[in-house]
């Protein structure tokens, strides 16, 4: 017979848990960027910012379940893999819980949704506060019913005892009951007891988008939108010097022309008509254009020579070359975010206030720079975070949500669709720093590693909001906001010195990185930030220094590694590859292997590949790519490959295909045919993942862990095959073909 309890008697006169909960305690990431603020409470993850167990997890009167977080879904699958912690320390069935992502009206503020720390800081909190949520509901459930706890378990969203005994968490729940402080220790669902963790559940915001249906900020229609267009200037540091709008204002359908010096925007009823008026607005607008870019065939050399900020981060025992000596300069030019639908944002002002749908990776750093630039109080500008149709970092979400802002305060009472064009996304977007590295390293005559010296020269890869004058809307207007100095990423996460520190031991190295603080392109936080270059620079290198002392690449790797988590990827990538096995290949044909940890702190990677190459064409073919991937606990095995999966195609087309142009006044690459990327027919042939589960560790973050090693290992595949190093990227059938010596 089951035992209920009455609402009345369960809730003894306490209201469901829908207050409002503050925010006061959370932390700010402004002007840390990617890198995690030191702990103050010594909770875990990002409980250390926000305490409060109400922030995380919702219970009202009838048992709905909300879970709320302050990261972003950004095509990483990290709604679904929230809602499997949830459910899994809630003991509630994964499709009975309702997920919020980042708003600053109803989340906790975790900083920018970057750098692979989703996973370590939101998943970490959330796992923690349902764990903590599920024993404060069995307490209260045994302090109501008078019985020992132990003798109660939660399960499917309920406190259940013996005797068929169930009460709801509905019931038990209070305004006052989980409007409390985490502690800094939970009970945690054991590996060998998930039931929903460590499984690949089908990700749940994937539907919508093979679908058609409204998946992203641009598919959105609220009632009564209208629609604007910008005019970005030619180049960087142009200035109206004349326009007239008279014959764009009088066309039917426009609504607007909106001109704030050099911020200028057609604002119309529909989007045709928007588009149309901007074209004929562009032709109006003369401009005067002053800026002097480098000569971008002499990008390295004009890296370089800036003035740098200079930090030694490794200096150990004696450097000096003795032995066979490795050396060479690497240099990858400026990368594009090639998201596949340009920026766009919505945004509606009334009484004062703003409210933007933006897929920025930091509602709360724009909030404050969107705040800053409308001279508005903070609390008067709300940022949604809403999914948008390509990221993989600081791209133009956050400049476009400040131009539909700036608009929309000027047309109150609707809703205002900006959305960028291709060649505004192309030209205007915070690009991926050019990069420079230098390596001398020797190796004796019993193959042992006597010597590394390495260096780099990077601007700053964190130029995001948090001050107004990262936003193109801040610095166009009439009262600029000036541009912020440069943010140096200290290590050990870094930022252009991201991974420059090699996980292999040597007796005598010294790592330099020259900060660089004038930026000849604009630059900030792209998908590994420094990590891409700096592991291709250091694999290549290992590969040569193998070779040079007559030693197979993988053992050599595992002769400098100490560490048992990286030793076992780049084992199980060997042995499932088939590395000490492989067959000699055919003229063209080329193997390829690396290894890194991302930042040295997070998840670690190894690939090996093949390639073929057509000599005559230049083109690369890669047939087959062995991975293996230690990431911690796994919540989403099928997520994690989908990770490492687009991670190695991302990377490839890095490597092989992507390039920023431009001449000394004007970016040049400014659609797909002029900045093309790997198409499908590119695409390798075949890749397989291994996971390597690591039960009851922490989460480590998985989605860039690829990023240097597959360039890397295409790199030493190229090098197999041609017999020639390339270090200047991308890997052209140009260059490839020069390499064959065709």
């Amino acid at each position: 017979m089951s035992t209920m309890l009455s609402r009345r008697a369960v809730l003894s006169g306490a209201g469901a848990l829908t207050l409002a909960f503050s925010l006061s305690g959370a932390r700010a990431q402004m002007a840390a960027g990617e890198v995690d603020v030191p702990p103050k409470r010594g909770l875990p993850g990002s409980l250390d910012g926000t305490p409060r167990l109400n922030a995380w997890i919702r219970i009202d009167a009838t048992g709905a379940v909300t879970i709320l977080t302050g990261k972003a879904e950004l095509g990483q699958g990290l709604r679904t893999a929230i809602l499997q912690i949830a459910a899994e320390e809630l003991k509630v069935p994964f499709d009975r819980l309702t997920l919020v992502t980042a708003d600053t009206g109803r989340t906790a503020n975790e900083g920018y949704t970057a750098g692979s720390h989703s996973m370590q800081d939101s998943g970490t909190a959330i796992r923690n506060a349902a764990a903590q949520v599920r024993e404060i509901l069995i307490q209260e459930a045994a302090r109501r019913l008078s019985i020992p706890a132990e003798t109660l378990h939660a399960a499917d969203g309920s406190v259940a005892g013996a005797g068929n005994l169930r009460v709801s968490y509905g019931e038990l729940v209070s305004a006052e009951l989980l409007d409390v402080d985490a502690q800094p220790v939970s009970k945690l669902t054991a590996t060998s007891e998930f039931t929903v963790m460590n499984r690949s559940i089908a990700r749940v915001d994937i539907p919508g988008k093979v679908t058609g249906g409204e998946a992203y900020v641009q598919d959105r229609r609220p009632e009564g939108m209208l629609h604007a267009r910008m005019i970005r200037p030619p180049s960087y540091g142009a200035e109206i010097i004349q326009l007239d709008s008279a014959l764009v204002e009088a066309v039917p359908g426009v609504v607007k022309v909106l001109r704030d010096r050099n911020f200028l925007a057609v604002v119309a009823v529909d989007e045709w008509t928007a588009i149309q008026a901007m074209r004929r607005l562009s032709t109006l607008a003369s401009w005067s254009e002053e800026a002097e870019l480098p000569d971008s065939a002499k990008l390295a050399d004009a890296l370089t020579v800036l003035p740098s900020h200079d930090t030694v981060i490794l200096d150990t025992g004696k450097p000096g070359a003795s032995g066979k000596v490795v050396e060479g300069h690497f240099a990858r030019p400026y990368l594009a975010h090639g998201s596949i639908g340009p920026s766009c944002a919505i945004a509606e002002a009334a009484d004062g206030a703003v409210t933007v749908w933006t897929h920025t990776q930091g509602i709360y750093p724009l909030r404050q720079a969107i705040a800053g630039m409308l001279k508005l109080p903070v609390d008067k500008v709300r940022c949604i975070h809403t999914e948008g149709s390509g990221c993989y970092g600081h791209n133009g979400a956050d400049d476009v949500g400040a131009d539909a802002a700036l608009i929309a305060m000027a047309l109150p009472g609707r809703p205002v669709r900006v959305q960028w064009m291709r060649e505004q996304e192309h030209s205007w977007e915070p690009f991926g720093p050019g990069m420079v590295t230098s390596v001398r390293a020797a190796v004796d005559d019993a193959g042992a590693i006597t010597d590394w010296h390495y260096e780099v020269w990077s601007q700053s890869h964190m130029m995001r909001p948090g001050q107004s004058g990262t936003l193109l809307a801040a610095r166009d207007k009439s009262d600029p906001a000036p541009p912020p100095p440069p943010i140096e990423i200290a290590q050990p996460e870094g930022g252009g010195d991201r991974n420059a520190i090699p996980l292999y031991r040597f007796p005598n190295s010294r790592v330099v990185t020259h900060f660089l603080p004038e930026m000849p392109l604009r630059g900030s936080s792209m998908r590994s930030l420094g990590g891409y270059l700096n592991v291709l620079s250091i694999e290549s290198t290992m590969d040569d220094l193998a070779h040079a002392s007559g030693q197979d690449p993988v053992d050599f790797r595992l002769r400098f590694l100490e560490e048992d988590r990286a030793r076992a990827v780049v084992e199980k990538a060997a042995t499932d590859f088939g590395w000490s096995r492989r067959p000699p290949l055919p003229a063209g044909g080329g193997y390829g292997f690396s290894f890194a940890q991302y930042k040295n702190l997070e998840a670690y990677c190894a690939i090996a590949l093949e390639i073929f190459i057509d000599p005559e064409a230049g083109d690369v073919r890669i047939r087959r790519v062995n991975a293996a991937v230690d990431t911690g606990e796994v919540v989403n095995p099928d997520g994690v490959r989908n990770q490492i999966e687009g991670g190695i195609v991302q990377s490839a087309s890095w490597t092989l295909f992507e390039q920023v142009t431009f001449n000394r006044k004007r970016i040049t690459s400014f659609d797909w045919s002029s900045y093309p990327i790997l198409r499908f027919s590119s695409v390798p042939e075949r890749i397989d993942v291994a996971i390597i589960d690591r039960p009851g560790a922490p989460f480590l973050g998985v989605a860039e862990a690829a990023q240097g090693p597959v360039g890397a290992a295409l790199a030493n595949a190229i090098r197999d095959a041609s017999g020639q190093r390339l270090r200047q990227l991308p890997f052209t059938p140009a260059r490839i073909r020069q390499a064959f010596g065709r």
